[in-house]
């Protein structure tokens, strides 16, 4: 079952804190044990050091002197912290005892060597500290054995233990039920941006978040949104423009096609006639076609699936396979086409594109050309540059940063006489940024212009 964000928030809040609580018990438990156990070893190791004192040995013999001090309240007594005392010799016989410790049971042994360890004793808990006995010689000649009550330690320990063991899940449903309600104070803005987002459409594009006082996450969320909108506004408004515009140049070959066929229709005419209406025709077709080829070229382009296939490219083997296309038009207009091309400059990008990047250039330039004038390809191997420049009508400052918009034609009243759709430098531009092409154009109106290509280095 998949929790909601609010739920997930208090879920993973509960489980740092309950990592972080589980290593707090346990410390406090582990510094609580330690304490405890180190001050009853002090006070055995007290009690070893005047034992110790008081004894003496002859050779392999321990002897016992003092016995009146050995018979303290203390060694005497089982019920008020009593310490328990037992020695023993090499052959495992109890040479003494103290009076407290009951005839019948003795104090268990752990292993040789100085040690503590715990215990029980009358069912009473105690700890015991093992001590070897050495002579003069430092040979082991007998064992003490030391034994003082842990009970109040173990009950110290044996409660903190239940209050921890209680208190944790406690503490952690508390903890999971204060994180949902912070977690949800904290997300109600975020639900408010989901109330106000979901009621914005197609038909309130243009509406937007109000930005949050402060400028926090929640703020840089709703600016993220905000721009976001904006994007999705202007690529409707462009696909809306697009679809306009590629109608309205569909629609005006398909109108006029529809009309001449119309007029051929009425009534019969001569072959000259009919050839010359059919040939209107065909141009219309081929003008329709050439709209349809570039509408699928950005198509694909804007599709994000187009792949360059990047190779060196030699710059006068492609003018001059293309360059049969551009006569045609520019004899019509009597333009010189003008090629200052070394044999031997190459660039890196892809052919196809690169020859259509370069034919919709030189065609524009033969288009808006002057009547006479030329039309010059010039390389610059310094900067790696292509450009391709005209003398012709110019371009106006204020249309330059609207020339690569699609459909958009400098001077609509003038333009019409000029065939086209708008579409070229929109295919270039976006071709250009495809293979990391940088693309620039300087112009000036009544003195022609120039398309540069300028191409990343070999």
């Amino acid at each position: 079952m998949t929790l909601k964000f609010k739920k997930r928030i208090a879920l993973y809040n509960t489980l740092a804190v309950a990592y972080t609580t589980a290593l707090v018990f346990f410390v406090i438990s582990f510094v609580v044990y330690n304490t405890a156990y180190s001050h009853l070893d002090a006070n055995i190791l007290v009690e070893k050091n005047e034992m110790i004192s008081n004894l003496f040995w002859l050779k392999d013999s321990i002897i016992i002197n003092k016995m009146p001090e050995w018979n303290e309240a203390e060694h005497s007594q089982v019920e008020v912290n009593p310490t328990f005392l037992q020695i023993k010799n090499m052959q495992g016989d109890i040479i003494f005892r103290s009076d407290n410790l009951p005839s019948n049971q003795k104090l268990e042994d752990a292993i040789n060597g100085e040690i503590y360890y715990n215990s029980e004793l009358n069912h009473k808990r105690i700890r015991l500290g093992q001590f070897p006995i050495k002579n003069e010689n430092d040979k082991t000649i007998g064992q003490l054995t030391i034994a003082v009550s842990r009970q109040e330690s173990y009950t110290v320990l044996y409660n903190l233990i239940w209050v921890l063991l209680i208190s944790f899940p406690v503490m952690l449903l508390v903890q999971y039920f204060s994180s949902s309600l912070a977690a949800s104070r904290a997300i109600r803005p975020v639900n408010q941006l989901i109330s106000l987002a979901s009621k914005i459409d197609h038909s309130n594009i243009e509406s937007r978040l109000e930005l949050p006082a402060r400028r926090d996450e929640l703020y840089e969320l709703t600016q993220t949104i905000n721009d976001l909108l904006a994007r999705i506004e202007k690529s409707i408004a462009q696909q809306k423009q697009f679809v306009s515009d590629a109608s309205h140049e569909i629609r005006t070959p398909l109108s006029a096609i529809r009309g001449t066929l119309e007029v051929l229709v009425r009534r019969k005419r001569d072959p000259e006639a009919y050839e010359e209406k059919i040939s209107g025709v065909i141009e219309l077709v081929d003008r329709l076609d050439a709209l349809l080829e570039q509408l699928l070229h950005l198509a694909r382009v804007d599709s994000g699936t187009t792949v360059t296939r990047k190779e060196h490219v030699k710059l006068l083997p492609v003018v001059s396979a293309i360059r049969q296309n551009w006569e045609a038009m520019a004899e019509k207009r009597n333009i010189s086409i003008l090629c200052h091309l070394p044999a031997d400059a190459a660039v890196k990008c892809d052919k196809f594109f690169f020859e259509l990047m370069l034919d919709n250039l030189v065609s524009n330039a033969i288009k808006y050309g002057k009547i006479n004038g030329h039309v010059v390809l010039n390389w610059n191997e310094n900067t790696r540059t292509l450009s391709v420049e005209d003398d012709g009508i110019g371009i106006p400052e204020n249309d330059i940063q609207h020339i690569f918009n699609r459909f958009f034609r400098v001077d609509e009243s003038r333009s019409s006489i000029v065939k086209g759709s708008g579409l070229g430098l929109s295919i270039v531009q976006k071709l250009a940024e495809l293979q990391h092409i940088h693309l620039q154009v300087t112009s000036r109106k009544g003195d022609g212009s120039t398309f540069s290509l300028e191409f990343p280095q070999v």
